[in-house]
């Protein structure tokens, strides 16, 4: 179908084709920028691109969710546009000495947007290998998802970690992640036969970049400011008690941090033993932290939580980065 798309807007066939998941997080939010672990699995639902190279630094894009023609320069900013991703894409491997100047390229995703299951990841991800598999360079997918963060942390203007990024370039469906994300040492791990993983959309839309992941990622800097390092999640139990003078929300969001990547050490063993109750016990925890010391939900998560926990799901939690 992608290469249809393509074949359909551009006329010849593409040079390279690719799919990237996207993932849902298990336990593990917002630890990926203090040093902390996570624990993402790759989902079913993705992202495809087809791209054929061009030399006159233009960059065409046909996306099946958009209607037009996006007619983007290599030179170009990011315009708070859907095709941003693609173009700070490419825009990355061109500088880093490997894709084309400039590309024809078509999108097709069954990922909805602003639903905390990693569009935007797949999406960088997936143009970055696609630039690497037209000039057969040989880019591990690590270094691929090291300059995918790039691209949303400096075109983007988006301060994420690279738990995103990492789990899409890596894992595939029916494994989860188990990533240090302070090393980028990683484990794979296969889901248990004996449940079922649903992810539920709760219908409460947000985009990454609008203002309020910021706050928390620069709460969680005044945090390690304080302590004098940047492990906010491998703080001792010494230094916790050391932030007393701290304002109540940075203590809240600092406590969040060092319980939420404890928990999900506790919550990586519990898998790998397939010890499902404790599991299920850690993601209630982790929602718990989300709400209470994080404060990154919304009511409409809440409820959903609270009715998948009443109903008898073994643990419930909300992924990706909050506020929808």
């Amino acid at each position: 179908m992608i290469k249809a798309l393509f074949q359909n807007t551009f006329g010849p066939a593409p040079s390279v084709t690719g799919f990237t998941p996207g993932r849902v997080n298990l336990i593990g939010e917002h630890t990926d920028y203090n040093g902390g672990w996570v624990l993402p699995t790759a989902l079913t639902l993705g992202v495809s691109l087809a791209i054929a190279p061009r030399t006159d630094g233009r960059i065409r894009i046909r996306s099946d969710k958009f209607e037009g023609l996006a007619e983007r320069r290599m030179d170009d900013r990011a315009a708070d546009h859907w095709s941003d991703y693609i173009v700070g894409a490419l825009q990355r491997a061109r500088a880093d000495g490997f894709g084309p100047n400039g590309a024809d390229v078509a999108v097709m995703t069954t990922l909805p947007f602003g639903a905390g299951i990693s569009s935007s990841a797949a999406v960088t991800v997936g143009t970055l290998r696609c630039a690497r598999d037209l000039t057969d360079q040989n880019q591990s997918n690590t270094e691929i998802a090291v300059l995918a963060r790039q691209v949303e942390n400096d075109f983007i203007g988006m301060p994420c970690g690279i738990m995103d990024q990492m789990a899409v370039a890596i894992s595939s469906p029916g494994q989860a992640l188990s990533l240090d994300t302070k090393t980028l040492d990683y484990a794979l791990i296969d889901l248990p036969e004996t449940h079922h993983m649903a992810v539920i959309h709760s219908g409460v839309f947000r985009q990454l970049n609008e203002g309020r992941y910021k706050i928390r990622k620069e709460e969680c800097d005044a945090v390690k400011a304080a302590l004098g390092h940047d492990d906010l999640c491998l703080m001792s139990d010494a230094e916790f008690e050391g932030l007393s003078t701290l304002d109540a929300s940075l203590i809240r969001r600092a406590r969040h941090a060092l319980s939420e990547h404890r928990r999900t050490v506790l919550a990586t063993a519990a898998l790998k033993a397939k010890r499902m109750t404790e599991f299920g016990g850690l993601m209630n925890d982790s929602h718990a932290s989300m709400r209470d010391d994080f404060e990154i939900t919304v009511p409409a998560v809440d409820a959903l939580v609270a009715d998948a926990q009443r109903f008898g799901a073994t643990g419930a939690r909300m992924t990706g980065g909050g506020f929808g």
